[in-house]
């Protein structure tokens, strides 16, 4: 007979259901993987009256489990983040261990539950679905002084981004096209903006550092922006578009920030298409690691769930979701970020426009290193300044810069919409070498 690791899971949607059918499906070598029978007590759900496929009992009462001596694990996986962090504490408090895919919660209160926790806490699921890239920087390159990382973070967002590269689509059909497959949620608007991957960034950066940052401190962006002709300027420069999390090491300070971003078509990451994710780990002694996978998923994400109880039933697990080290590192201000920019401008197409353009950027202290400039079939009815010389014909034009700083691109976008020859706001994407 074996002993029992007996669990609750607190939100039994996709996710939660997966990880109960497979504890089910898979009981037997899981046992026998782990030496403990993994059985989930109950399930907390909103509705009771809503039809659920599992074999499990259900309760409206999350106080049930929480207070509950024979449960040894809450696995929380209703999402949100007051509540989601309530529920923790009080699951920790009680001595519980607890198990979360709950990257949003985490990255505002990682730090606070690790200062309170006597328990296992496992967060497997939280970064990446199915990837193991928790453990693979709190174990696998726990040697290593980490120097950089490269994450695909977001299927979502990776998925238009492949449809816009690949089939020419717009921004608007790729969207379409991964809520009917539903890839994307009715409401997109955490995987579009950045969101969702900076969560995920700052708990990898918790990881790779010790650094305690909020989303609000980082810079975040999104990929609504985007257009075909960027796409165009990518691919004839070499370059694929991807919606990257990027985290270094630079001296004694750690850069975090989350947007679109080219990178040479020839790097691996690049070439990760459609939902998939990937991370790019840079250490000292073993260069560079590249984790691939499902970003997302009943499955996949409950396959890092059941990882994380595998290894809270071997008492391995440990409540490490950062750490302090004599040497601490500050976080690079947003301004202090250094680049290589490309832009899009769309302005009247008549003498004159480029000089006015190339002496705000020569203001700031930018020089450019490629050139192009295309017709623009664009209706201007639809642009924000279409007051402006809306009789004219107009022009894309679309450079990249040599390397400056994110203070100087700012200050050169302010004084670039306030032209009357300019007529929207202009894009930028920055550029990775």
């Amino acid at each position: 007979m074996h002993k029992q690791l007996k669990v609750a899971i607190i939100g039994v949607g996709v996710v939660g259901s997966s990880v109960a059918n497979i504890l089910e499906r898979n009981k037997d070598i899981i046992t026998a993987r782990t030496g403990v029978e993994i059985v989930v007590k109950k399930g907390v759900v909103k509705d009771l009256s809503k039809k659920r496929n599992v074999n499990i009992a259900l309760t409206d009462n999350v106080d049930e489990v929480l207070y509950d001596n024979e449960i040894d694990v809450i696995v929380e996986l209703m999402g949100g983040i007051d509540q989601a962090y309530k529920i923790a504490q009080i699951a920790l408090s009680q001595s519980k261990a607890f198990v979360t895919a709950n990257k949003a919660m985490l990255a505002y209160h990682r730090y606070e539950l690790e200062q309170i926790a006597k328990t296992p806490i496992g967060f497997e699921a939280s970064v990446c679905g199915g990837i193991p890239i928790i453990k693979a920087l709190k174990d696998g390159l726990s040697a290593n002084h980490i120097e950089a990382i490269y994450g695909i973070l977001n299927g979502t967002s990776n998925y238009i981004l492949s449809k816009m590269t690949k089939e020419g689509w717009s921004f608007q059909q790729s969207l379409e096209s991964a809520q009917n497959l539903g890839y994307a949620e009715a409401n997109p608007s955490l995987d579009i903006n950045g969101k969702d991957a900076a969560h995920k960034l700052l708990i990898l950066a918790s990881l790779a550092y010790g650094i305690d940052s909020r989303p609000e401190e980082i810079l975040v962006e999104g990929i609504t922006d985007i257009a075909i002709e960027d796409m165009e300027f990518a691919k004839e420069f070499g370059y694929v578009i991807k919606l990257l999390g990027i985290a270094k090491k630079i001296n004694n300070s750690i850069e975090l920030r989350i947007h679109p971003t080219m990178i040479a078509q020839d790097r691996l990451i690049a070439k990760v298409d459609d939902v998939m994710n990937a991370i790019s780990v840079m250490g000292d002694c073993v260069g560079e690691s590249v984790y691939y996978g499902a970003g997302a998923g009943g499955d996949a994400t409950a396959s890092s769930v059941i990882s994380d109880l595998i290894e809270i039933a071997r008492g391995k697990s440990s409540q490490m979701l950062g750490f302090k080290t004599s040497q601490s590192f500050g976080l690079i201000p947003q301004e202090q970020i250094i680049s290589r920019y490309y832009i899009r401008i769309l302005a009247d197409d008549k003498p004159g426009v480029l000089e006015k353009i190339a002496a705000i950027l020569s203001h700031n202290e930018i020089s450019i290193s490629t050139f192009l400039q295309k017709p623009n079939n664009q209706n201007l009815n639809q642009n924000p300044k279409q007051n402006l010389n809306n009789q004219g014909g107009s022009a894309k034009i679309l450079l990249a810069t040599h390397t400056t700083t994110e203070y100087a691109i700012q200050n050169a976008l302010k004084a670039l919409e306030s032209l009357e020859v300019v007529r929207a706001k202009p894009v930028i994407i920055r550029i990775e070498a």
